[in-house]
């Protein structure tokens, strides 16, 4: 159906009013145009089915994006074009449902069916990127093999429905990916979980407003420095929640920068509307900790269904856009980097042990490690975390959190996490700083630690690790230093649980220069043989009445497991 103001893209923005919005969006990255879809939707008015539908297809684009390193594509030309393709699609998504959620009676009317064809047209070009997605990833991995040759890497893949064809999305995932259907029209929330069983029934759990208010008033009442905050002030602090204010996403909601009228910075991070009570309650955790390597948490707000926290603002940002990031990246100098590792530490040997409480963080990575004005770090992100009964406990989950690379063996393959959970996550997180690089999982061939991991084992064995260092470096650091910090992190990242060694002893090894280091870590599992040299892809496929299972082996690199669990078509 044509419009009855003309197909030009102008006029349709003049049209519905969205002029200087989406003029606000063209320095929003895809995952926030994602998010601000989504959000969008929840409260369109009219057409209120049809803009549902369409954001469920721009979130399932989100997180296929979410596997992607957007900084890097954006680098390439051959893949910079279709992401700005992209973006465009997602800012005209957004516009269509704000134009949903309120307007005049002449106006509804004039629009009312054109408007359902654009939201349909809409969704068909989403549709699109979720098919080209996979091949953007394919250009990224040929132009990555073409730099350095490596090993084929053992990684996951989404498959999605769409338009009559599956997808196959590779992931870094190193779980077992689960897709449920529905029906065979709808599109469905794709999520990983590894293991057999329910999830624990604390994880399950909704909110419940009433029990949050009350536990925020008693930890109010109990600790200073945590106090209420009224919703509207913070409504104003980040422009009502504005998309320009976004600083990343946590783990249950979106983060905003917000300027209270005191003058005070502070992050804000808004529960999104899925968030599940345990998340909620492990941040809240923070009102009883007090280290100055953890970030602090000053406030709560809750009004009706709304629900935030208010943080402590970091003008540095996070641990990752400064190693990873080629322009500022050199100037985390070695000296900033070992303050950064030390200050680590510090802040896990409080969580192990200082606070009394035994918390393991479980989800610790540069992007969770946040600096303020001196650089020094704070551990941040706590929606994961847990408490234990002893700093000896261990604990098993059917619900395994967390970052691939980063994870314990233990703790990725059976969902058992301890203390030294963190201290492994902590290992890779050195060698992250020490060689600016990350850590990949190969799976295919039995990985249990990671290529960097071993890669800096052999290294250290043979005496060269000025391989190792980060090339930003240079020549500014003390090989002695480096080297110290290289095999306790390799302490740290063994496979058993048992070898590692507990925070305190790192703060020990590493703030005593003096000290001999007790033992030498142990060499990884060597790899098994895998694919390797194959140039040709094979597919296993078994079905059941319930799951199809599907096995796919490539060179690409791509080895896929994926189970589809077929729902009754409602």
């Amino acid at each position: 159906m044509e419009s009855p103001w003309g197909s030009s893209s102008s006029t349709l923005w003049d049209t519905l009013g969205q002029a200087s919005s989406v003029a606000q969006l063209v320095g929003v990255d895809a995952l926030g145009l994602v998010s601000m879809v989504v959000q969008a939707a929840l409260v369109a008015r009219r057409h209120r089915d049809a803009c549902v539908r369409l954001a469920q297809h721009v979130e399932l684009v989100g997180s296929l994006l979410g596997e992607l390193e957007l900084a890097d594509l954006m680098r390439r030309e051959a893949t910079r074009r279709p992401l700005e393709q992209l973006g465009g699609a997602l800012r005209r998504c957004y516009a269509l449902v704000t134009a949903c959620q309120d307007c005049g009676y002449l106006r509804r009317l004039l629009l009312g069916a054109w408007m359902a064809e654009e939201l349909r047209a809409a969704q068909h070009e989403i549709d699109m990127f979720i098919r080209l997605i996979p091949l953007i990833t394919l250009v990224d991995n040929s132009a990555a093999n073409r730099g350095r040759a490596k090993d084929d890497e053992g990684v996951h893949s989404v498959v999605t429905y769409c338009s009559d064809r599956y997808i196959r999305f590779p992931t870094r995932s190193s779980e077992f990916t689960k897709i449920h259907i529905q029906s065979a029209t709808e599109l469905c929330s794709v999520g990983e979980q590894p293991f057999a069983g329910k999830l624990d029934p604390q994880e399950q759990n909704i909110f419940d407003i009433e029990e949050l208010v009350n536990l925020c008033t008693r930890i109010e009442e109990a600790w200073t420095g945590f106090s209420k905050f009224n919703f509207f002030r913070i409504v104003d602090a980040t422009d009502n929640f504005s998309e320009n204010r976004i600083l990343g996403w946590g783990g249950f909601g979106t983060v905003y920068k917000g300027h209270l009228p005191s003058g005070l910075m502070v992050a804000v991070k808004r529960a999104d509307e899925h968030a599940t009570i345990f998340g909620f309650k492990s941040e809240l955790q923070l009102a009883k900790l007090q280290h100055t390597n953890l970030i602090r948490l000053l406030g709560w707000s809750i009004h009706q269904k709304e629900r935030a926290l208010v943080y402590e603002f970091m003008h540095n940002s996070s641990l990752d856009r400064h190693i990873y990031d080629r322009i500022i990246g050199p100037l985390l100098d070695w000296s900033k980097r070992l303050k950064i590792i030390k200050g680590v530490i510090e802040g896990l040997v409080y969580l192990h042990k200082g606070s009394m409480l035994w918390i393991v963080h479980r989800d610790l990575k540069p992007n969770n490690i946040l600096l303020d004005d001196n650089m020094e770090p704070k551990i941040s992100d706590f929606g994961s975390a847990r408490t234990l009964s002893s700093d000896v406990a261990e604990e098993c989950t059917n619900r395994v959190v967390g970052t691939s690379g980063y994870k314990a063996p233990e703790y990725a393959s059976r969902g058992i996490y301890s203390l030294k959970t963190d201290v492994f996550s902590f290992g890779v997180l050195v060698l992250v700083i020490i060689s600016g690089r990350k850590n990949t999982i190969l799976h295919k061939r039995g990985d249990t630690v990671g290529d960097l991991v071993r890669d800096a084992w052999q290294m250290w064995k043979d005496q060269r690790l000025h391989e190792l260092v980060d090339p930003a470096l240079g020549n500014g650091y003390e090989i002695a230093e480096i080297t110290r910090c290289t095999q306790v992190a390799l302490l740290c990242a063994q496979e058993d649980p048992a070898d590692r060694p507990t925070m305190a002893d790192v703060a020990a090894m590493l703030n005593s220069e003096s000290m001999s280091l007790p033992v030498e870590p142990k060499q990884p599992t060597a790899l098994s043989k895998g694919c390797a040299g194959e140039d040709t892809a094979s597919t296993y496929m078994g079905q059941t009445s319930r799951t199809i299972d599907i096995t796919i082996t490539s060179s690409a690199p791509m080895s896929t497991r994926v189970r589809i669990i077929l729902d009754p078509e409602v």
